[in-house]
């Protein structure tokens, strides 16, 4: 969740993202970064910065390694570079420097993977990175790219330089080709890998649709009809087991799709007629929770197989649990940028 400057709430709040498995999200200020446990909700780190805000920061799952990049309207660190941060020695150990503005960070055990507008660069997790890899992309001001952090799978999934597709790259295997995936008519809004990298999520800029592909041969397994209405998606996520699909848009909404039982998503009673538009045959979700004041939010799966985080511009949390008819209530809520660390 990129927010940038023009955050309307007035809290500092620049950036804020979940780590590879959910458990943990990461935030960005106007003053320094902080780190929460997702479920329970607890504040784990905070690092003020006199001096500067941070614009985007990427965990490494619970480890010590943390990717910042300067942000806001004072930033820390100039914005075309990458800092690694050691939160043991309370210092940043690797810098990466580039030519343009970093639109984004992703990190996995062995690799540190750098997104600039049109270009991706991939370089070695090591005190002194080595580049092994330069991606073009088109045009890609959101930063998308997703890095499956499973240690039997590198995937690197990214737009592909022809507007609405995806490729997917083997990290462990680059002289085989790629899969492209020719995923939207229109420029890709969000993608998302399961933690297994088995599976690829995508929307576009309509934001009606998500599509859900196999990564191995790029074939599509489900379309999703978000709604009717064009929407900004802002954030999709499949749960551990990659049954169920929670995706966030600028609806003020959290919708919850099944991947594995699809015939939990609802559908219209006239979707078998043939002679109707592929509209009312289209599969919608099986449950939507609304976030009360409709903030920007970023979603994930909580503890409970039945929950859904949501973690919003504001400064807000909430947690929602939901059943198998889809019937949704909330469970949690709390304004995490005012805990204290008394509460850690």
């Amino acid at each position: 969740m990129n927010l940038g400057p023009q955050n309307p709430h007035g809290n500092g709040l620049l950036y804020s993202g979940f780590n590879q498995d959910q458990g943990c999200f990461a935030c960005g200020m106007e003053s320094g970064f902080r780190v929460y446990n997702c479920d329970p909700l607890k504040e784990k780190e905070r690092q003020d910065f006199a001096e500067g805000g941070i614009g985007h920061i990427e965990m490494l799952f619970r480890c010590n390694y943390l990717a910042l990049v300067g942000g806001g309207n004072n930033p820390k660190y100039p914005i075309n570079k990458v800092m690694v941060w050691d939160d043991l020695k309370k210092k940043h150990v690797i810098e990466l420097e580039f030519s343009s503005e970093v639109k984004a960070v992703r990190l996995r055990r062995d690799r540190i993977v750098v997104v600039l507008d049109a270009m991706i660069k991939v370089y070695t997790f090591t005190q002194n990175p080595q580049q092994l890899h330069v991606f073009e992309t088109c045009h890609n001001p959101k930063g998308l790219c997703q890095l499956c952090p499973n240690s039997n799978n590198s995937l690197l999934a990214f737009p592909g330089r022809r507007t609405g597709h995806v490729q997917i790259i083997d990290l462990a295997n680059t002289e085989k080709p790629p899969v492209d995936i020719a995923a939207h008519e229109s420029a890709l809004s969000c993608i998302a890998l399961n933690l297994q990298g088995s599976r690829l999520a995508t929307a576009s800029d309509k934001g009606t649709l998500i599509r859900v592909f196999d990564t191995s041969n790029g074939s599509q397994l489900q379309e999703l009809r978000r709604g009717s209405g064009s929407a900004s998606i802002y954030c999709i996520n499949f749960n551990q087991d990659s049954a169920l699909l929670c995706v966030s848009s600028d609806h003020g909404t959290v919708h919850i799709f099944a991947i594995e039982d699809p015939k939990k998503n609802k559908q219209s009673s006239l979707a078998s007629a043939s002679f109707l538009p592929k509209y009312f045959s289209s599969k919608w979700s099986f449950s939507r929770f609304q976030v009360p004041g409709g903030s920007h939010c970023i979603c994930a799966f909580g503890a409970d197989s039945n929950s859904v985080i949501a973690i919003c511009a504001d400064g807000s949390y909430y947690k929602f649990v939901f059943n198998s008819k889809g019937e949704c209530s909330r469970d949690v809520y709390a304004q995490f940028l005012e805990m204290t660390d008394d509460a850690m």
